[in-house]
């Protein structure tokens, strides 16, 4: 049996035990003994505050000390800040690193703007290091002349470190480009000319300063295939004249609906004249009737009146006669 002085010093001990343990759960011990043997002065009072300013303290310690091997002057208070206003302090550091080991001016305020904007700062130290070629889709250009080219270009873009911030992405570079080779081409005599140097094309595109206003810095742009596609200049030719025809057709149409409905208005006209004849015609005997019964007109006259008519209808058959008589003699037999 354990007496009550040993049962208590054991009661003691465990909870001396338990308030390390504590202690080493909520201080950093570790990280305070790898900051010292690496010669960084960081507090553990420093430690302790960032676990109160729920700051990961490896994420911070950790990067301090490969800062400071590096000869970067990075204070905790900096990381800290860029921690907390949810930045990347991993690969600012990196990009630290890589830009003082590439002799690029890169000052810390710098590299956290660049990737508080949402830009991969140490991506972007790279690429000044190592420029980036970027493809452009197949631009459809049509020369003067009216023949389609098709034009796939490579440009080595260098990023711009201080236009980063602000400055336009790949899309707006690629944009540009197409625009200045659509333009080049379309101001070109003959696709010939193209065909023989497409140089002059890279040349011309590169002249513009594509670049202003953007995150990269062009530094050349290269044409990688030239295609010959369709004749547009006689593709829209032949449109056009099919369109004229077309344009022609329907007004030949109209002319020939109206010319119709004249020729239905002129028949109709036709046979009102001879509606008019025949009622005129109608009013003969009447008038033959009322000057035989006015004694205007004897019956002598009416007689010799109804001959001189018989007569000229005789001479009117004998002329129909001979012509047609002439005709069959005149008409060469089969």
């Amino acid at each position: 049996m354990l007496s009550a002085a040993s049962l208590l010093s054991l009661i003691l001990l465990i909870l001396a035990i338990m308030v390390v343990g504590i202690l080493l759960t909520f201080i950093p011990v570790g990280l305070w003994i790898s900051a010292l043997a690496a010669g960084v002065n960081v507090g553990i009072f420093s430690l302790i505050g960032m676990r109160l300013r729920r700051v990961t303290p490896s994420k911070i310690v950790n990067q301090l000390i490969k800062a400071h091997k590096a000869g970067l002057d990075i204070t905790t208070a900096q990381l800290e800040a860029h921690y907390l206003a949810g930045g990347n302090v991993d690969r600012v550091v990196n990009a630290l690193i890589a830009a003082e080991r590439a002799a690029i001016p890169l000052q810390f305020e710098r590299a956290a703007a660049i990737d508080l904007a949402g830009r991969d700062v140490l991506q972007a130290v790279q690429m000044s290091v190592n420029p980036k070629v970027i493809e452009t889709p197949i631009v459809s250009a049509v020369a003067q002349n009216g023949i389609e080219l098709r034009v796939k270009a490579r440009v080595t873009v260098r990023a711009n470190i201080d236009r980063l911030v602000g400055g336009a992405g790949e899309e707006t570079v690629i944009a540009r480009v197409g625009e200045g080779i659509v333009t080049s081409i379309g101001s070109s005599d003959s696709h010939k000319a193209v065909l023989e140097n497409p140089d002059l094309v890279s040349r011309t595109v590169l002249a513009k300063g594509l670049d202003s206003g953007t995150a990269f810095e062009i530094l050349s742009i290269d044409i990688a295939d030239v295609d010959v596609g369709k004749n547009i200049g006689a593709q829209l030719q032949t449109d056009q004249a099919e369109a004229d025809k077309r344009i022609a057709q329907a007004k030949a149409e109209e002319r020939r609906a109206m010319a119709v409905a004249r020729e239905q208005e002129m028949k109709a006209s036709v046979q009102e004249m001879r509606a008019k004849v025949v009622e005129a015609e109608a009013e003969v005997p009447r008038a033959l009737a009322a000057a035989l019964r006015e004694g205007k007109m004897g019956v002598m006259d009416y007689y010799n009146m109804q001959n001189i008519m018989a007569d000229t209808t005789m001479r009117e058959n004998i002329a129909r006669t001979g012509k047609a008589d002439s005709g069959d003699l005149t008409t060469p037999k089969k």
